[in-house]
């Protein structure tokens, strides 16, 4: 919630601007290769790289130039502490679960056990135990990712950088503001999406839902004339929607939290005006994040939700596939 957004008066005196301090904020703490001969330019002056080095970027355009295999050290290192977090706290509380009334911890791991199954029944008619669970990890690491927005956003950055003994480090902790994190769940939901099909109709199965839908074709008569274009039409049909479902999944959830942070963001820049804008600013940040405790568990639901509804349509065989 950000009441420490003195940074832009604080580092006024270090050229950091309004705008600067935004970018700063959206931008990634990158690894990647950087070529031989890149020129690199630091406080110090600049570094010609005799060979192909693999390094941190020290600033935004390094992190552009380094390219697809540049890995954002902030996002993965976050999603997998709090993946690695939420897989502790709910073991611990499986293993004390005992038959008396649930209290404390164990009362709200039960909770949201039964919330999840509740929306897994249904939503999802067929055999598959693997569902449930995915549901449930899918609900609470996406929840938790996003619950970093309401961190103070110059809290853990400034933790950062103190450690490192950089004042400009780059260091987000919203895992889900980045859509290299949303679009990897979506395409891993996109997979298992097309697994399920292919095991469940087999891929002869899977091939004429791409290809039979929406106009089945017909095969006698003059109708087998107009059959190719009617197959021709419906892959593409098919295709573009069956596509559109992990992009769409994993940008709705990185459009809205990125939208968040932006909003904590922007009224950050609002402690460096004045002390009335200082409290005005307070009041605002209060009032966003009440609302935004909203946002972000909607969005975990959503993506669950959708989950669901895509593995039920995997596990969907159409009648005249069955024996």
């Amino acid at each position: 919630m950000s009441e420490e957004h003195g940074a832009v008066a604080e580092h006024g005196g270090d050229g950091l601007t309004a705008t600067s301090y935004i970018q700063h904020h959206l931008q990634n703490l990158c690894f990647g290769q950087l070529p031989a001969g890149y020129v690199r330019h630091g406080a110090e002056g600049e570094e010609r790289l005799e060979s192909a080095t693999w390094t941190l970027a020290h600033t935004a355009q390094e992190a552009k130039d380094m390219g697809f295999w540049a890995v954002h050290v902030d996002s993965m290192g976050w999603s997998i502490a709090l993946g690695l977090l939420f897989s502790f706290l709910f073991a611990k509380a499986a293993r004390s679960m005992n038959s008396g009334v649930p209290k404390g911890w164990q009362s709200f791991v039960e909770l949201v056990v039964e919330f999840i199954d509740t929306n897994v029944k249904s939503s999802f008619h067929f055999h598959n135990p693997m569902i449930a669970p995915m549901a449930l990890t899918i609900f609470m690491w996406i929840f938790m990712m996003n619950f970093m927005d309401l961190f103070p956003i110059d809290l853990l950055p400034k933790a950062a950088a103190m450690l490192s003994g950089n004042d400009h480090l780059f260091f987000k902790v919203v895992p889900t503001t980045d859509p290299n994190i949303t679009l990897g769940m979506s395409f891993t939901v996109f997979f298992l999406m097309i697994f399920f099909s292919i095991q469940k109709k087999g891929f002869i199965g899977f091939v004429k839902e791409l290809t039979f839908h929406p106009f089945h074709p017909s095969f006698h008569g003059k109708g087998i004339l107009f059959a190719p274009l009617l197959i021709v039409i419906n892959f593409a049909l098919e295709t573009v929607s069956l596509i559109s479902k992990p992009i769409s999944l994993g940008l709705r959830l990185f459009g809205n939290l990125y939208a968040g942070e932006m909003i904590f963001i922007l009224i950050a820049t609002m402690y460096s005006a004045s002390l009335f804008f200082g409290v005005f600013a307070g009041v605002l940040q209060w009032a966003w994040a009440v609302f935004h405790i909203l946002v972000i568990t909607l969005q975990a639901f959503v993506f669950m939700v959708l989950t669901i509804v895509y593995m039920a349509m995997a596990h969907e065989v159409p009648d005249e596939q069955h024996p």
